[in-house]
């Protein structure tokens, strides 16, 4: 297998949301800033695709609206997508703050993964925690 096969490369990720527009809104924005256009729309589902990889958002049946997702549970953790650079870092931090998302680890916010990990965590309107890593 050589490096430029697609073979092992995330083709992509779709999540399910209580609240559809709150979620596709918080989503949009994030996905825009790094990059994502709208790939399709359908009713209760959007997608953004960047590359070869996509990001698909669907509204969940109302009989399962009201199981709260928890990261600590088995299963999925969090998402990390890179970051431009530390700067990019920064200026969505400040941006998620002025859109009233909680940044987690606030006191140990941009190192909260280790003095060499520079980067912000927060939470999408499911609480799935989202991460922004700078790589230098």
């Amino acid at each position: 297998m050589t490096n430029d096969s697609p073979t092992g490369l995330l083709h992509h990720v779709e999540l399910y949301a209580s609240d559809f527009e709150a979620s596709a809104s918080f989503w949009g924005w994030l996905l825009d800033e790094l990059g994502y256009s709208v790939y399709q729309e359908w009713d209760g589902g959007r997608s953004w695709k960047r590359g070869e990889t996509y990001i698909v958002l669907v509204q969940a049946d109302e009989e399962f609206r009201d199981e709260p997702y928890h990261r600590r549970r088995p299963g999925l953790n969090h998402l990390a997508f890179h970051a431009a650079s530390r700067d990019h870092v920064d200026e969505l931090t400040e941006t998620l703050r002025s859109k009233g998302v909680p940044i987690l680890y606030e006191d140990d916010h941009p190192f909260a993964g280790g003095e060499d990990h520079y980067a912000v965590y927060f939470e999408d309107p499911e609480r799935i925690k989202v991460e922004l890593v700078a790589l230098k």
